[in-house]
């Protein structure tokens, strides 16, 4: 774990990390492969890998994006992951258009969710790991992903992905499996503030208690768990 003073310097660690990880797996595979996550802490990373120094010492035309969840709004929408990461990543490194994968939200959430299992399964089906990198964050109620407190999904151990009303937010969201996720290379779960702290001493040393504590749910099979947080989530530790 590493625990920084603020969360700009949370993002720029996790940045530099982030580049030298993709560096590594380039330099012995052909695709780079990571599911990206909303929030404010992945915009100011975003920002970071988008610019000089560390937007050159990613090979972007090997690059293959995905997310983590979404909700289903308009692309166009301000609440949208996938807009969030154009604005802050994707318009301003070349990464293929053809090598970034959406998830839909112009058609039914069952039918989008479908169609993203199909592509996953074609990138990942007979390699030993899913993704080389999943960033998460998590919430101030443990949850992570589209993973919520007392949701079915929380739960579920053989789909990878799963579309569902959330009744509290009155909107479908869209979103990865635990499954899907404990099968990546590496996890890194991005948390800063003082509103998480008590969420992320329960999820690191608390039982075992998943439906509340969605963020339990994410422990890679065969992979490596990363965690960066500020000293204000971290106070309780």
């Amino acid at each position: 774990m590493t625990i920084t003073d603020t969360p700009a310097e949370l993002a720029r660690q996790a940045a530099d990390w982030i580049a030298t990880y993709a560096e590594s797996v380039l330099q012995q595979r052909d695709r780079f492969t990571i599911a990206l996550s909303g929030g404010s802490t992945p915009k100011a990373l975003h920002e970071l890998l988008a610019q000089s120094p560390l937007r050159e010492r990613i090979d972007w035309s090997r690059v293959h994006i995905f997310w983590g969840d979404e909700r289903f709004v308009p692309l166009t929408d301000e609440k949208n992951n996938a807009r969030m990461a154009y604005d802050t990543l994707l318009d301003h490194v070349p990464v293929p258009a053809a090598q970034i994968h959406i998830m839909q939200t112009d058609i039914d959430p069952d039918a989008s969710m479908a169609a993203y299992d199909q592509v996953l399964h074609q990138y990942f089906d007979g390699h030993d790991h899913t993704f080389d990198l999943v960033l998460l964050g998590m919430g101030d109620d443990g949850h992570t992903l589209s993973l919520f407190p007392g949701t079915d999904v929380v739960n579920e151990d053989k789909k990878w992905t799963s579309a569902f009303f959330l009744t509290q937010q009155d909107m479908f969201r869209l979103t990865l499996t635990a499954p899907v996720v404990n099968k990546a290379a590496a996890v890194v779960f991005l948390v800063a503030g003082a509103n998480k702290a008590d969420a992320l001493y329960e999820v690191l040393h608390g039982p075992y208690q998943p439906d509340k504590y969605p963020s339990q749910r994410i422990k890679p099979e065969n992979g490596d768990l990363i965690w960066f947080v500020d000293k204000a989530a971290a106070a309780k530790l």
